[in-house]
């Protein structure tokens, strides 16, 4: 340390009186809460060690990192195809990915998760085929979307929307330069997309996506309302026959803060990662450039 320059040393906050007391009351107080839910016979913490790894609760937690992970993936690849079309010069297909975005956005996740689930009584029954002729496939819509598939489907399509969004800012974030330069290598539209704008936007975009995760593992306790046996059906299911709704609420909060945790250290290290700040980027990163070869005008 004696031969750093003394502009890099760090530097040491000298703590004042009102943080201390801070410090002091705030512990107070954590403590003081603590000693009360331990202490507090009716939250029945015996009942609930009992039915934390109960075989139920974990296929409902099964079920809800299934069902977080498709919709995920499916929903962040629909996302990436409306940010193109959102991003695209042509004025329908722009409107048509914005009003997509609009509605899906605008309306409650809970409300889009009971429509897929009663949209048989709209289309009770569809036909694939080709058109004006006799070739198709009728298709029984209510036995289709049985709860699962419309929690997946109404999840993935609600997704999709703020997916769009969040990628789309990353495509705004890559510099005009970069993209005039593709243009004059005469790249074309995808493999521009492909090579430029997208390595460029991933660092605005991946800390994004690891927040919508992390929200989506929670956001999948709604379709407890369809029926599907995920981790809060599941808790739902037991205390509706033991009648120890208390107990068993905190063991499906319990979950959902474990995993939330679990989940929030990977996605830490890729904001630390990927952020574009020049304080976290370290010195021998390189950043794309993308020059014109001689004799091609910019």
């Amino acid at each position: 340390m004696s031969g750093m320059d003394p502009a890099l040393k760090p530097r040491l906050r000298r703590r004042s009186t009102f943080e201390s007391v801070a410090w002091v009351v705030c512990s107070l107080a954590g403590l003081g809460i603590l000693l009360s839910v331990a202490t507090n016979p009716n939250f029945k913490w015996g009942v609930v060690a009992k039915y934390f790894t109960h075989e139920s609760i974990l296929r409902g937690l099964m079920l809800t990192i299934f069902l977080t992970l498709a919709s995920m993936a499916l929903g962040t690849l629909l996302g990436l195809a409306l940010a193109v079309m959102r991003s695209s010069n042509i004025k329908p297909v722009a409107a048509t990915a914005g009003v997509y975005i609009t509605l899906f956005r605008g309306t409650p996740v809970l409300v889009q998760l009971i429509f897929w689930f009663n949209v048989a009584a709209l289309y009770p029954n569809l036909s694939i085929g080709i058109p004006f002729t006799d070739i198709g496939t009728a298709i029984d819509v209510n036995a289709l979307m049985a709860p699962i598939t419309a929690a997946l489907v109404g999840l993935t399509l609600n997704q999709a929307a703020y997916m769009a969004e969040i990628i789309r800012g990353g495509f705004s974030a890559v510099g005009k330069g970069q993209i005039e330069a593709a243009d004059s290598l005469g790249m074309s539209a995808g493999m521009k997309m492909r090579k430029v704008i997208i390595p460029q936007a991933m660092p605005s975009i991946i800390p994004a996506t690891g927040n919508q995760f992390i929200g989506m593992f929670k956001e999948t306790s709604l379709v407890s309302v369809l029926g599907v046996a995920e981790l809060l059906q599941s808790a739902q299911l037991i205390y509706a026959r033991t009648y120890e709704t208390i107990p068993l609420l905190i063991v499906a909060s319990l979950w959902y803060l474990v995993m939330t945790l679990l989940l929030s250290y990977p996605q830490s290290k890729l904001e630390q990662k990927y952020s574009r700040t020049s304080s976290r980027l370290p010195r021998k990163a390189k950043k794309v450039v993308l020059t014109a070869p001689e004799g091609i005008a910019r």
